[in-house]
């Protein structure tokens, strides 16, 4: 208001030459001053690659994935359910999987040991896996919140539903003709999903990961290796690349 204020008094008792003379000086008192900022290889219109930084080497989300994952690796245990493969499984469950799943939607993966439309509540028994990760599968599905009353139906008691969901992130040319794409999360909107169906007690860890650095750099199709881990491992909330979500069925 103040400021309002005091911009007005000097309109008043400027000449308009001067007062726009005046005004167009602001962005020089900013650090850098407007129109010097450098932006070398990110000065595009276009991005330097549109396939996630799969090119060049780990996707950042990916790597936010991991460094999630890894961090709850104890929950990956008894049986456990993944989409699409079972790379995570394997990797962060090691001996305590006594049983690997994986589910996809339609026929043709030779992979999947389940058939099966998340949306959906008959194809798969009530109370039959230990785990379920569920890495940023959420966006291409409508009806989320009908997918995660399955989720929580197919956990045992006790069970460890582990989640990643995107924040900021470009379009998937790949899975959006496919299935659609629908949304994005923050971290709000992210424990919200999951509370109609689990208590605040039982959604046991929210965290988001990513910065404005990390955030241009996968936008522009970079890859973890294009940064440094001080780089990627510095968190802004403002700035959420990925959600992660822990939530243990009551």
């Amino acid at each position: 208001m103040i400021r309002k204020q005091l911009k007005n008094i000097l309109k008043g008792m400027a000449p308009a030459s001067l007062y726009r003379k005046i005004a167009g000086l602001k962005g020089l008192l900013q650090w850098p001053p407007v129109g010097t900022v450098r932006f070398g290889d990110l000065r595009s219109v276009k991005p330097l690659g549109r396939n996630f930084g799969f090119y060049r080497g780990k996707p950042i989300d990916r790597y936010y994935i991991e460094k999630f994952l890894a961090s709850h690796r104890s929950d990956i245990r008894g049986r456990v359910l993944e989409i699409y493969d079972n790379e995570y499984t394997v990797r962060f469950g090691e001996d305590r999987v006594t049983r690997s799943d994986i589910l996809h939607k339609t026929n043709g993966n030779p992979k999947a040991t389940i058939v099966a439309d998340l949306t959906e509540t008959d194809p798969i028994p009530p109370g039959v896996f230990d785990c379920i990760i569920l890495t940023n599968t959420l966006q291409y599905i409508y009806p989320m919140e009908k997918t995660v009353r399955t989720l929580y139906r197919i956990l045992k008691p006790q069970g460890t539903l582990l989640a990643t969901l995107p924040g900021i992130s470009k379009i998937s040319h790949v899975d959006q003709p496919q299935w659609g794409e629908y949304w994005r999360f923050t971290e709000d909107s992210a424990r919200l999903l999951f509370s109609p169906v689990s208590s605040p007690s039982d959604v046991q860890q929210v965290q988001t990961f990513g910065n404005v650095l990390s955030s241009i750099a996968f936008l522009h199709g970079l890859a973890a290796e294009d940064l440094t881990p001080e780089e990627l491992d510095y968190r802004d909330e403002d700035y959420p690349i990925l959600i992660g979500v822990r939530a243990i069925k009551p």
